[in-house]
Order: structure tokens, then sequence, then C-alpha cells
């Protein structure tokens, strides 16, 4: 297990592998343990797709846009490869696993290579030849990549993200997730503690433990038959150094224990944020979803949430427009977000996807002009209660990790607060990495305008 080569290597004699990253974070984390396999086997990355030998799309599933976006990017590469024949493009990720057959008869595609396939990357290049594709998507019930040190494309060196398990058994009726990532598979602890480290020592100052349901993380040492159970995990990430910031997500409803609230309140450094999604006010939705708790058990858990951590920071992400979805439905939707205050949402129209349980059981039959109105109030309501919970912030103090240059004006600084609020201040002499206190003087709906103290 080598953990040293944190950063990626740019050297132009090696064969240049150009990656580009679609979907979450974990497929960030994905197209970093890529790269590490990739280096380890004598290929280099390069920014630029017209210097690659190799292009590599990693790609989403979850909704038919992100397809979308997918097959726009093959068609600009089967323009790059009319221009330089030889190249070769593969498809990595969800979308590989969910459209293999589609993709291959797709005639830019040479490589169809599925999330836990990965390690084969090096044969599956070499064996491409102008007669002869690859493909690997075959699931595992093992993989977790726990052996391989990610090599971060990240820019600022600040913040990291670690995939502390893979897959999901949770099986939501709308999710291609435990189709395209198989089943829930925990990481061995010591070598998410020694990945941690690492980042430590090359100076990152934040760590974002990445799940499908990080809750649900549990790990049995194979030696002893100790259980460690996320909130033992996330102490143990924690005491690795109080000045380093330590993220999660995504917790679901149903597993978030008060264990693991009790850990957060007791360490500064563990920020006060959750992202919970609930994806439906209304309890028959939640049924049909195959969520596996109702709206009172929510309630209760942003209640125990308040209770243990208060002040914590509370996201959620809603679909709009799920099968049979009634108007008193979405007015339970509308209605809990009120009750709720969230202080921020991924909002989404319900996107049928093939194969799900959804697909096989039930009709998508709102009508898309009803998604889109029933969509377009949440949104609203959502920027007035993101505007609410920031203006209680005005005038207030807060200790802000410094991530990088404001895109509008690089005169100022962006970074964010333990409860992950977005903070734009003038930073002379700050720079990305630092902690500063700033004093909050005004805000939009998505930012704090802030001054250093």
């Amino acid at each position: 297990m080598n953990y040293s080569s944190v950063r990626p290597i740019f050297d132009k004699t090696r064969p240049q592998v150009y990656i580009e990253t679609y979907g979450c974070q974990m497929n960030v984390n994905d197209s970093e343990v890529v790269l590490s396999i990739l280096q380890d086997a004598g290929y280099s990355l390069c920014e630029k797709m017209e210097q690659a030998s190799i292009i590599f799309v990693n790609t989403c599933a979850i909704r038919d846009n992100a397809e979308q976006r997918i097959h726009g990017r093959l068609d600009v590469f089967r323009l790059e490869k009319k221009k330089r024949p030889g190249i070769i493009v593969g498809v990595l990720g969800c979308m590989a696993e969910r459209m293999k057959e589609q993709l291959l008869k797709n005639p830019v595609v040479d490589i169809v290579a599925g999330p836990d396939s990965y390690r084969d990357l090096p044969r599956l290049i070499s064996a491409v030849t102008a007669d002869a594709k690859q493909i690997n998507t075959i699931l595992s019930h093992e993989e977790t990549y726990a052996d391989i040190a990610p090599v971060r494309m990240d820019k600022n060196g600040v913040s990291a993200f670690i995939s502390i398990m893979r897959g999901c058994n949770n099986v939501c009726s709308y999710c291609v997730v435990p189709y395209t990532r198989g089943a829930e598979r925990s990481r061995d602890l010591n070598s998410i503690l020694t990945e941690a480290q690492t980042l430590i020592s090359n100076g990152y100052k934040e760590i974002n433990l990445l799940g499908q349901n990080v809750d649900s993380y549990l790990w049995v040492n194979p030696e002893t038959g100790e259980k460690v159970n996320f909130a033992l995990l996330l102490e143990k990430v924690a005491l690795l150094d109080s000045n380093v910031r330590i993220r999660f997500s995504t917790s679901h409803p149903k597993d978030m224990s008060d264990a693991v609230l009790h850990t957060m309140a007791a360490h500064s450094n563990i920020c006060k944020h959750i992202h919970l999604p609930v994806q439906s006010g209304s309890n028959t939705m939640l049924e049909k979803m195959n969520r596996k708790h109702t709206r009172e058990w929510y309630l209760e858990r942003v209640a125990k949430i308040r209770e243990i951590i208060p002040g914590c920071a509370i996201s959620t992400d809603v679909i709009a427009g799920f099968c049979g979805e009634s108007e008193q439905d979405h007015q339970d939707t509308l209605q809990l977000f009120e009750e709720v205050q969230f202080d921020a949402a991924f909002m989404f129209q319900f996107s049928m996807r093939p194969g799900t349980k959804a697909a096989r059981h039930f009709q998508d039959d709102v009508p898309p002009e009803v998604k889109t109105s029933r969509l377009n109030q949440i949104i609203e309501l959502q920027n007035r209660l993101s505007l609410e919970s920031n203006q209680k912030c005005v005038g207030r103090t807060f200790e802000v990790l410094v991530e990088g240059t404001s895109k509008r004006n690089d005169e100022d600084l962006v970074g964010r607060t333990s409860t992950n609020k977005s903070c734009v201040f003038p930073g002379k002499g700050h720079k990305a990495g630092d902690y500063v206190n700033v004093i909050v003087k005004s805000c939009t709906s998505a930012t704090l305008l802030c001054e250093i103290v």
C-alpha cells in the first residue's frame, strides 16, 4: 500500500491520459483512483484533450440529462478521433455499467469499464485494437480499492475526499445506484486512517468521508472481531489532527444514529452540517419510493440533531413529481420544508431510470408541466429559506477555511464555515488553506458577504 504519491505526475515522456468526470463526489474520488492505477502503469495525466492518447469520461447515470451530456461529449471525442486516428476513448463508471451494450455499439467508444473494474484498465488499454473493443463491467462484492492511494486532481490542495464504502443496499425504487455500483461493502478502517493521515501530512485541511450511505458503515476486524461503526470511524479520523476539518456525506434518515450526533458534538473539528436527503414530505410517496423512513421519523431525527448539536446546518435532496404524486403529496413536501427550515437543498424533477423498481412497477404519470411547476415552487420556497438562514448570520463572526479566490473577483477569497455556508471576503495577505475569522456584513440566498475580523 503506497500512499506517498498524492499529486498527479505530469510527464510528457509517458503516454498521456485525459479524464473528464461527471456526477457526484464518489465519481470524483473514483477518477482519482483511476489516475493512481494508470500512473503506476506508466501513464501520465494531461489537462487538454488535444494532447491525450487516451480519453476517459467517468459517467453518472442518476438522471437522464446526466447521460445526455455524456452523449454530447462522445460527439466531441468523435471529432477528435477524426483528427487523430489511433487515440483511445473509454467510458467509465455508472453509465458504462448501465448501458454497456449501447456504448459498445458507438463507433467512438473503445473501452467500457464499470466502477469495480478499474484495476483492469491497463490491460484493457493494451488489448484495444481497431477490431477489438474492450469491456469489463463485472460488479464485485469485495472491491473497495482500499489498497490504492487516490491521486488528488483538485487544484488547491485544501479539501479531499476519502471513500469509506462502496455500493448501496437500500434499493430506493427511483435509484440506479444498487444496479450500477453493486452491493454495499465497507473499507478496512486502517486503510482509511492511513489515507487520512497521508492527506494531513501533505497539507490538506479538510477531509470528506464519502459513501452512498455513510451511516451504515460497518467494518469487522478480521483478526479481533471488533466491530467499527460510522460513529467510531468518525471519531478516529477526527482525532488524527484537531486542526483538520472532517465532513461526511451522504446520510440516510433511517440510519442516522444518536451516536454519530454525540460524536459530532464532542469534536470541534467535525463540521456542524448534515446532508440528510428526505426526497418527499409525503408518507405515501416515501413508501412508494421504498425509502424505509416516514415523515414522522425524519422530523424526529431533525429534532434530535438540533437537540444534540445546536446550530447544526441541515441540507437535503428532494424529488418533485414522483410516480403518482398528488397535489396533496406535493403540499406535504412544501409543509415539511417550512417545518424543518433547511439551510440548503438539491432539488430535482423525477426522471424515470430504466431497470429500477419504479420502471418495473409504476407509471411516470405526473405530466412534465406539473413536475416543472412543483419543482419551481420548491425552489422558490427553498430560496426564501436559504436567504432567511443566511440573514440570521449577519453580524456574527465565523471561522472560515479559505478554499481559493473568487471567480468574480480575484481580489476576494472564498471559503466555507463549519456549517457549510459559502463566504466571500477581501482576502489580502491570506491564501487557500488558511483559517480566518470573518464577520458577516450582508448576504444573498447563496452566499455570506464578509470582512476579515
